[in-house]
């Protein structure tokens, strides 16, 4: 029913660091945003709060499945740096800028809703008089 195919010997283009160009590409692609109001980064104290609880969990639960063989990390596409347990560190990577990503686009997207025209009270329109 289902076929295994075995993984081609190189890609066209690889060169160890594909993983780390895609969280590159995240990040470049949500810059803008803070540039339209969100203020992530002006706010490194609030940033940190942010992240770190949630990067500390979701490393501990990577790092867990990873030594218990649950998966693993082609190595065709990672640097080959690792972290303490064999966790690659683009693991990080993804836990700092994935977060750190949607963290821009719900601070842009509120922002936006926060500069609507509020609808007119009083009168008899929009609520009561």
């Amino acid at each position: 029913m289902f076929q295994v195919v075995e993984p081609r010997e190189a890609f066209v283009g690889s060169d160890g660091f594909e993983y780390l160009w895609l969280m590159a590409g995240c990040v470049l692609i949500t810059l803008p945003l803070e540039f339209l109001g969100a203020g992530v980064y002006r706010r490194p104290e609030r940033l940190a709060r942010t992240l770190l609880p949630v990067i500390g969990v979701f490393l501990a639960w990577d790092l867990i499945g990873f030594v218990r063989g649950h998966w693993g990390f082609n190595p065709q596409f990672v640097t080959g740096v690792t972290l303490p347990g064999g966790l690659p560190v683009e693991e990080l990577v993804f836990f700092v800028v994935i977060p750190l990503c949607a963290l821009l686009t719900y601070e842009a997207v509120s922002g936006l809703f926060d500069r609507r025209p509020q609808p007119l009270t009083g009168f008899g329109v929009g609520g009561t008089s």
